[in-house]
């Protein structure tokens, strides 16, 4: 699909950028309402409702090694994750979440070198460095470049950084061959009822909902972020790791802070030049990233492909 398509794992990769890019307003919204283990909960047990038609129609047939990885990606891709972002929100500022976040190439990386016998190339890694580079750099002058540094709340999100890392790898090396769907359906389906567990059980959701006079409208963004941010985009985001290599796939993160700034354009914020110089070191990362062949590269052709002739 790709050799016909080379422009759809771009094309998807842009994608779920606008959408997780778009994702941090509606925790912030949903968090001005219910407790971080209320949000976390919440995008879990309302993604495994919007699910389970999906889940119900492929529950039979699955091996015991079938359902345990479904476990690990439900865990490490989603119930994990929804509870440290939800929860490093409360305490972090979004510059500092936006730059820790783009760690996930990284971590994707030195996961795969470590447990999964994954070999990048040199310029892979160094796509790895770039792209990070243009992230912090988008970061920095899109706002004070002063970060608030709370150690607490930072290591939240880099657990994090770590669980996607680990999620990217299973669906790349042991997934590869299930579609999709069946993958998110089915974390979702193993996760769903512990999520729900919690909800009911731990936390004071009942009452809130029922007293809160903005309960409705917390609800109603963490339904979007739940459907939209998390059941529709994993899909996506699983068909990317199976199109694609582990890392490019979750290069994704580097887009994560040019969305941000193009939001705060479209809200009447002042463009700066230094913008599109950041913007470009994180594409050209990122097409490092997605290199096989240096040599194959259009980009290395464009430059250097008269010297070697």
């Amino acid at each position: 699909m790709t050799r016909s398509k080379p422009w759809l794992p771009w094309l998807i990769l842009i994608i779920l950028a606008v959408t997780w890019g778009s994702s941090f307003i509606l925790i912030k919204r949903g968090l001005e309402v219910f407790s971080a283990g209320e949000v976390g909960s919440l995008r879990v047990v309302i993604t495994w409702l919007f699910l389970l038609p999906f889940a119900m129609k492929r529950i039979r047939g699955l091996s015991r090694h079938q359902w345990l990885l479904f476990l690990a990606v439900g865990l490490v891709g989603s119930l994990i994750p929804a509870f440290l972002f939800a929860a490093a929100q409360k305490g972090i500022d979004s510059s500092l979440a936006g730059i820790l976040n783009s760690l996930t190439p990284l971590f994707t990386m030195l996961v795969g070198m470590s447990f999964f016998k994954s070999k990048p190339r040199w310029f892979n890694i160094a796509g790895v460095v770039i792209g990070l580079l243009g992230a912090m750099g988008l970061v920095s002058v899109s706002g004070s470049g002063n970060f608030t540094f709370n150690m607490g709340y930072a290591i939240l999100i880099i657990i994090a950084a770590i669980c996607y890392a680990v999620n990217v790898n299973v669906v790349k090396t042991f997934l590869q061959g299930v579609d999709p769907v069946t993958i998110t359906a089915m974390a979702f389906f193993t996760v769903g009822p512990i999520a729900s567990s919690y909800l009911l059980i731990f936390t004071g959701f009942v009452p809130a909902i029922s007293t809160h006079p903005e309960a409705l409208a917390g609800l109603g963004y963490i339904t979007i972020l739940a459907i939209a941010g998390t059941g529709l985009a994993l899909m996506l985001f699983n068909k990317l790791i199976q199109m694609t290599s582990a890392v490019f796939s979750s290069s994704v993160t580097y887009f994560i802070p040019v969305v941000a700034v193009l939001w705060g354009i479209a809200d009447g914020e002042h463009f700066r030049a230094g913008f599109l110089l950041w913007i470009l070191l994180v594409i050209s990362g990122v097409l490092l990233v997605n290199t096989k062949s240096l040599t194959d590269n259009r980009v290395y052709r464009f430059f250097f492909g008269k010297l070697t002739n």
